[in-house]
């Protein structure tokens, strides 16, 4: 099943969902990832400096892991097309305009918003608003 590409479409159908976990991002060295191999993360992306690794806090917490500001995923529920364009343009921007920073990571069948924890409700109402734009 293909993907959607038209951006209206896209917009109008994300039907942007709040998950209630809170998640980080962490990184292991590449030495080091034998030792994680029993974690479960949500993502991961091999870079130059090592594995990054979008865990929920609770088992970074447990893994004894450093990471940075807390998050909430929002998941855009409309199967967007790896090729479409705009879609993550226009989500930036309505955050953007709402002083909330995101990082999206874009999967085969959805794109996922992770903004700062105390920004989530305010991030989800932003995106609501573009549904119906």
């Amino acid at each position: 099943m293909a993907g959607e590409t038209d951006l209206a479409k896209l917009l109008a159908t994300m039907s942007p969902v709040l998950f209630p976990q809170t998640y980080v991002y962490c990184t292991v060295a590449y030495r080091d990832v034998a030792r994680y191999q029993a974690l479960e993360p949500l993502a991961t992306y091999r870079e130059d400096e090592g594995l990054t690794l979008v865990l929920a806090r609770s088992d970074a917490d447990e893994a004894g892991l450093d990471y940075g500001p807390l998050l909430r995923r929002i998941t855009l529920n409309v199967h967007s097309a790896l090729e479409a364009v705009g879609l993550t343009a226009a989500v930036s921007a309505a955050l953007t305009r709402e002083g909330i920073s995101a990082n999206v990571i874009a999967a085969y069948y959805h794109d996922h918003i992770f903004v700062p924890e105390a920004d989530a409700e305010r991030a989800l109402a932003a995106l609501r608003a573009l549904t119906i734009a």
